[in-house]
């Protein structure tokens, strides 16, 4: 899994038939503090996720197992919005004072 922000959206009026009906979003990977990674995707949208949010997304064949996305042409999907990151990281100072 990786953490993604919601950047845009995609409009396809042609597609395969198996993704009529989805929507598709442009998702740029972010670090776990929140800062952008600069790769673009776009995904299926599974969890009706809105502009800016933070969401969990998976790829590969992790991405054809979600809910609406089996049997899918998918490379990508949303699978979760995520309320908050937490990471257990000691601060500097602290981690000096044990030396």
């Amino acid at each position: 899994m990786l953490l993604a922000r919601v950047v845009g959206t995609v409009v396809a009026t042609r597609k395969d038939p198996r993704l009529e009906g989805k929507k598709l979003l442009v998702v740029k990977t972010v670090s776990p503090d929140g800062k952008d990674d600069g790769n673009y995707l776009v995904a299926v949208d599974t969890v009706a996720a809105g502009f800016r949010e933070t969401v969990l997304i998976v790829q590969g064949g992790s991405a054809r197992m979600a809910s609406e996305c089996k049997d899918r042409p998918v490379d990508t999907a949303i699978i979760g919005i995520v309320d908050t990151v937490c990471l257990d990281e000691e601060k500097p100072l602290a981690a000096a004072a044990r030396k």
